[in-house]
């Protein structure tokens, strides 16, 4: 095919079985392959050689596989060109990292055929049809409507892809923590129960023996005053009774988590919004509280009486995740205590057949120009390997095209931002 032999590829790996493995794949199908074999080389090399996609291992001496794609997605002659990581690590936090950083894939070692050519070869098609798009636009300005959207088209299937394996290897984490964590939680807590009784039949005990041998041999009266007794007495209680709430708090969030992930939900089904709005914010606590620089965020809800809502839960709750992180991302950017309350909104009421959600925070707010762009495939304001850009376009496409709802945002600079989620009670 005559697209395979006009495109370039360059493997960046320090193994030379790996080197010889992809070589032979690669260049027998026609790719022109180049190879080096460290991340330092691949920074000096990559202007010259100008690849179309970049296969590149994760583990390296030097610089590594995540802090090269780094360099390579902060410079303007390399940031478009796809990377494609390869590494035997399977833990779900490097692969995230690595999509975060502006990867499009992953391969895994040890290195299949068939694996390693479908994957090139469909990132080579949306890298081809990306360029020849451009191209045609500055050809073709009468065509530029039609250009775009073809461009947006692909950008967003690119999204879903990346989306949908973050997501799905998150909520296959959150499930599995949840589900490791909740038995020996309910062990523990059933069993305090127990050990609560048993403790306070021992110091019944105690104050038997006291009662009755008030004088005590000196050794025993040694350890009495070693231990203080009287002390552990008062305080063993209120040890236990400590222990139990702290149970109680842990049973909370596992049960947060097993509501966010909801992987046994991929049906529509009707579910209660608020326990997915609450779940989300109990998963998202730890970046509630109080930061040197900030005051801890307060989240006020306002539900009102919602039925039973048909949808996909999880998708829905990936929304409620997305909007209430950006919420919190905007507030931690007031550097300093004056802003009296930081501070999450959650409201929630019907209008006629439908649901309204409305979360507002009272940052800094977005000018006209950005509010326009915050629904579009990898726009963000974040810095590179912070943001990609996609959590908000999967959030419109999950509202609008899986419950025929609607998305607004409204804002303006130092007023805030609201976002209010429209969609049928029931999709039937």
């Amino acid at each position: 095919m005559n697209t395979v032999q006009q495109n370039s590829i360059l493997i960046v790996d320090d193994t030379p079985n790996n080197i010889r493995i992809l070589f032979n794949i690669l260049h027998e199908v026609g790719f022109q392959v180049s190879v080096v074999k460290s991340g330092e080389l691949a920074l000096e090399k990559v202007p010259f050689i100008k690849p179309d996609l970049i296969l590149l291992d994760v583990m390296m001496p030097g610089i590594d596989g995540f802090e090269t794609c780094h360099h390579l997605k902060t410079e303007e002659s390399t940031k478009d060109i796809p990377v494609i990581f390869m590494t035997a690590l399977a833990e779900v936090e490097n692969k995230v990292k690595g999509l975060q950083l502006g990867a499009v894939d992953y391969i895994t070692k040890p290195i299949q055929v068939e694996e390693v050519l479908a994957r090139v070869n469909v990132h080579l098609t949306l890298r081809n049809t990306q360029v020849q798009l451009i191209n045609e636009i500055h050809e073709r300005r009468q065509a530029e409507i039609e250009l775009q959207q073809t461009l947006q088209e692909l950008q967003q299937t690119q999204t879903q892809l990346v989306q949908s394996e973050k997501m799905s290897s998150l909520g296959q984490l959150v499930a599995g923590v949840a589900h490791e964590i909740n038995n020996p939680v309910n062990f523990i807590y059933g069993n305090l129960t127990y050990a609560d009784q048993y403790i306070q039949d021992l110091l019944k005990l105690i104050q038997v023996y006291q009662k009755y041998y008030s004088d005590p041999a000196a050794e025993v009266q040694n350890v009495v005053a070693a231990i203080e007794l009287d002390f552990l007495t008062a305080d063993l209680p209120k040890l236990i009774d400590s222990m139990k709430v702290g149970a109680e708090r842990i049973r909370e969030i596992v049960l947060s988590l097993r509501v966010f992930s909801r992987l046994d939900e991929a049906e529509m089904k009707a579910v209660d919004i608020h326990e997915c709005i609450d779940s989300t914010v109990m998963i998202l606590g730890h970046r509630l509280k109080a930061l040197s620089n900030r005051l801890a965020i307060q989240v006020i809800r306002e539900y009102g009486d919602l039925p039973l809502v048909e949808c996909y839960p999880g998708q829905l709750n990936q929304v409620f995740m997305n909007i209430i992180s950006n919420a919190i991302d905007a507030l931690e950017l007031i550097k300093d205590n004056t802003h009296s309350s930081p501070t999450i909104h959650i409201r929630t009421q019907t209008e006629g057949d439908r649901v309204i959600i409305c979360i507002a925070d009272n940052g800094p707010g977005m000018t006209k120009e950005v509010k326009q762009k915050i629904f579009d495939p990898f726009f963000t304001t974040k810095p590179v390997g912070i943001g990609t850009g996609m959590g908000l376009a999967i959030s419109y496409q999950i509202v609008t095209e899986k419950h025929r709802g609607s998305l607004h945002c409204v804002s303006q600079p130092g007023q805030g931002t609201e976002f209010a989620i429209v969609i049928p009670a029931k999709q039937g």
